[in-house]
């Protein structure tokens, strides 16, 4: 794969511009006024929603980005050019009309739910003043440099067919690439475009096919293509990954992952289509990074982005399958740790020589293993057991352990150091649970202070390394 990371493509976005604002809290009971749950709101958060998120998820891979809409004469159109403007996007294609309201989508998050969403907009297509204006000021900015142009309808007024074909038209004259993601059943606005990027809905209801198996796909797909004179038309299909609709039709697949919430996943997919075409991917390429990229976003809660390390580990978790990718470095686990947390999965870590895999072992990593969701295991490198344990030890060299500990069932991720303690690794985990021995009672337990908490498990009497290898020196003898 080309290296996209220092890659800076100036692209621009045009669309309905929003606000997410996010409630999180938490939910324990009922109202006794009304069937409906109580939330505890503990924090808010805004972030750039609809076509600003594709313009997130474009600075988060490093593009150059303008952005062109209507907004109202409002605080949250004030709100919004400053988000804009932290992020250092172009805000010169934005147009202000005193009679819209610049929207905003709330939502209350609990316990990881969406609970509620509530809605503050003006739907109505912009005037023909505002479409004058917004096409002014994007063919100056087509001439200073754009590379390609993403659309993103969210179907609130922004994009007439008067603007969106004026754009298309604007940018075919000068070679450059328009990208779709549409919305609605009716795609005439956006004839003539390179590509647009439906899902599987949406193109069912576009062309009035219901997509239900491969032949009802490929009808659909080269009906969009034909019909609207695209270069390609592109069907999203979730955890199936995208069909890509050329000369042919080809499925580029993906790897399903735990799906917390796929806001913005749309988003995710066009901005990053459209940065690696820019970059000068091809189309395949591109399509496989966008998989990964909103197979990443969809295990976040809420409107996400995915940078290129986050798009890295995923692919490297795709080619890890066997019991020895299960054995990682910590600059590795850090980033697995970092995923793993916005899944909402809760992490256990311990640690141990665990020399001579033995039935005391097992039963105490299986007993780690029911405190949460993940059990990540600290191994001391052979050094670090010499300075513990004396030079007869180990029995077993570090990666004949790794290996063993790895191929259980209830490890998950096993990470070498070599220090005598494990603190600069549980620093990097900072873990939910963090289990010791049940020799460790009244003691103080090493990196206790950042963990959530830490648990006590028993040892199964009789059971031992040491035990093992008297035995074997008593028999030798």
């Amino acid at each position: 794969m080309k290296n996209y990371v220092d890659c800076r493509p100036k692209l621009l976005v045009l669309g309905d511009l929003m606000i997410d604002h996010y409630l999180w809290g938490k939910t324990e009971r009922i109202s006794p006024e009304a069937p409906v749950p109580v939330v505890d709101v503990q924090r808010e958060s805004e972030v750039l929603g609809g076509a600003g998120n594709v313009v997130n998820n474009l600075v988060a891979l490093g593009a150059e980005v303008e952005v062109a809409s209507v907004i109202g004469e409002d605080r949250d159109g004030e709100r919004l050019i400053g988000m804009l403007k932290d992020l250092g996007v172009g805000c010169e294609a934005l147009v202000r009309d005193p009679q819209r309201s610049t929207t905003r989508k709330s939502r209350v998050i609990a316990s990881h739910q969406q609970v509620l969403r509530y809605d503050s907009e003006t739907r109505i297509p912009i005037d023909a003043g505002s479409e004058e204006q917004l096409l002014e000021r994007i063919e100056r900015l087509l001439d200073r440099g754009i590379e390609t142009v993403l659309i993103s309808d969210y179907g609130k007024g922004v994009l007439t067919e008067t603007l969106t074909q004026g754009v298309i038209a604007r940018a075919r004259e000068r070679g450059i690439r328009v990208m779709v993601d549409p919305k609605g059943t009716d795609y005439s606005k956006y004839r003539g475009a390179t590509a647009i990027t439906p899902n599987r809905k949406e193109a069912s209801e576009a062309t009035g096919i219901e997509i239900r198996d491969e032949a009802t796909l490929r009808e659909a797909g080269f009906r969009l293509k034909e019909e609207l004179g695209l270069e390609r038309a592109i069907v999203t299909l979730s955890e199936e990954g995208m069909a890509i609709f050329g000369d042919t039709m080809r499925i580029i697949p993906t790897k399903a992952r735990e799906v917390y919430d796929v806001t913005g996943a749309g988003d995710t997919v066009i901005a990053t289509l459209g940065f690696v075409r820019a970059c000068g991917g091809d189309i395949d390429e591109a399509a496989r990074i966008a998989n990964a990229a909103a197979a990443v976003v969809v295990g976040k809660l809420g409107s996400a982005t995915a940078d290129w390390e986050e798009i890295a580990a995923f692919e490297e978790e795709l080619q890890a399958s066997g019991t020895a990718d299960r054995i990682v470095t910590p600059e590795r686990l850090e980033r697995i740790v970092e995923r793993l947390r916005n899944e909402g999965e809760k992490i256990v870590f311990t640690n141990g020589c665990f020399d001579i895999l033995h039935l005391g072992h097992v039963r105490y990593l299986e007993e780690a293993k029911s405190f949460g969701d993940v059990l990540i295991v600290g191994l001391n490198s052979d050094a670090s057991v010499r300075r513990l344990k004396g030079e007869s030890r180990p029995v077993n060299p570090e990666m004949d352990r790794a290996y063993l500990l790895a191929a259980l069932e209830a490890v998950d991720y096993v990470c070498l150091f070599g220090e005598d303690t494990p603190y600069k690794l549980i620093e990097k985990v900072r873990p939910d649970v963090l289990v010791k021995g049940g020799d460790y009672r009244g003691k103080e337990v090493v990196g206790s202070d950042l963990a959530g908490e830490v648990k006590l498990v028993d040892f199964v009497e009789g059971r031992s390394t040491s035990g093992i290898i008297d035995k074997i020196h008593t028999q030798g003898n």
